[in-house]
């Protein structure tokens, strides 16, 4: 079967054919991926804004349809998987009611399919199958979240952020030091230059007891709103010892040990939660997903803990680590051969979707 997958959760229009291979070490195989990123747009905002975010999919998603399905070869279609959240409500129900109206043409089904699972199913999609159980960290500009795969398609929640989620603080800090939109690029880009010890930047710090598992000290979620404050604090304090106005930027060599230290401080954070729920429970295999995931320094350290700890760490390609529709058709084939599906009346777009 080939499905082709519609992703517009944020600001990427993609749609990608994904077939299976009856291979059960790789059972999936790419023949497109049509990505149109609105990064160029939403840069003169700092961040992205959802009408323009909805109104460009509506531009766009007619001719990245049509290019998937050319570069695909023109398929037989068994099926159109369909990201339904979590995301932008307008962002979502463009994509959601484009697969309905294709996929109603075509006479074959709407698969509904979580942003989430897309994510974890990518190290799948990469790689083949993963060695069970793991212990999957998906990290993006919106979500932070850690989750236990006992079995293929089965994720259980172990923790996710209660506020900022790293992407989103790794933007936020670039804008405090006027480095532009999107920021983690930038950030990954500057800190290798940069000392990583130069300042001592907080650790989060959450001692009560997890609410996924009661029984175990310590908590699972994650925390970056204390880190970026604290950021913002010592940039305030350096710009006012240097005279410098509040729109100035620092000297190039304080703002690239910022970089360094901040990007030290999360990457450790990140990785500490992963391979301590790895250990708690004695996983096979860990995995790292989502945009934060093409992060030079998470991946390095990410690869050089699980070499230390004899556990192998799974990440996506580069061009899989980003939102994209080839892991939507993934976890939408993972779905629709799992059981039955809703009924296409059922299926709407949930900005809050739980996995």
């Amino acid at each position: 079967m080939i499905v082709l997958g519609i992703e517009t959760s944020c600001d990427e229009t993609s749609a990608a054919a994904v077939e299976e291979t009856g291979n059960r070490d790789r059972p999936w195989r790419i023949r497109s991926n049509v990505v149109a990123s609105q990064v160029a747009i939403h840069r003169e905002w700092g961040g992205v804004v959802p009408e323009l975010s909805a109104r460009q999919h509506i531009r766009d998603i007619c001719g990245v349809v049509e290019r998937a399905l050319e570069d695909a070869g023109s398929p037989t279609l068994g099926a159109v998987a369909v990201t339904q959240g979590p995301g932008l409500v307008g962002s979502l129900l463009v994509g959601l009611q484009f697969a309905k109206a294709f996929a109603w043409t075509r006479g074959v089904p709407v698969v509904p399919v979580h942003h989430l699972a897309g994510h974890i199913e990518s190290l799948v999609l990469q790689g083949g199958e993963m060695p069970m159980p793991a212990v999957v960290l998906v990290v993006s500009g919106g979500h932070t979240s850690l989750y236990r795969v006992a079995s293929p398609g089965s994720y259980e929640l172990l923790g996710r952020t209660r506020d900022d989620a790293a992407g989103e603080a790794y933007d936020k800090v670039a804008k405090l030091l006027r480095l532009g939109y999107p920021g983690g690029p930038v950030i990954d880009r500057l800190a290798p230059s940069g000392d990583d010890r130069a300042i001592a930047f907080p650790r989060m710090r959450l001692t009560h007891a997890d609410r996924n598992a009661p029984d175990r000290p310590g908590t699972r979620d994650f925390s970056f709103s204390g880190l970026k404050t604290a950021v913002m604090r010592h940039v305030t304090a350096r710009r006012s010892a240097l005279g410098l106005a509040p729109a100035d930027p620092l000297p190039e060599r304080e703002t690239v040990d910022i970089c360094a230290s901040f990007q030290r401080v999360v990457v450790e954070t990140l990785l500490d939660r992963l391979f301590d729920a790895a250990r708690w429970y004695q996983a096979a295999s860990a995995g790292i997903a989502g945009g934060v995931s093409a992060n030079s320094r998470l991946r390095a350290d990410g690869e050089e803990r699980g070499r230390a700890k004899g556990i192998p760490v799974l990440l996506p390609d580069l061009a899989l680590s980003t939102d994209n529709a080839a892991m939507i058709a993934a976890a939408g084939l993972r779905r629709l051969r799992g059981g039955p599906l809703d009924a296409w009346a059922d299926i709407n777009a949930e900005a809050s979707l739980v996995l």
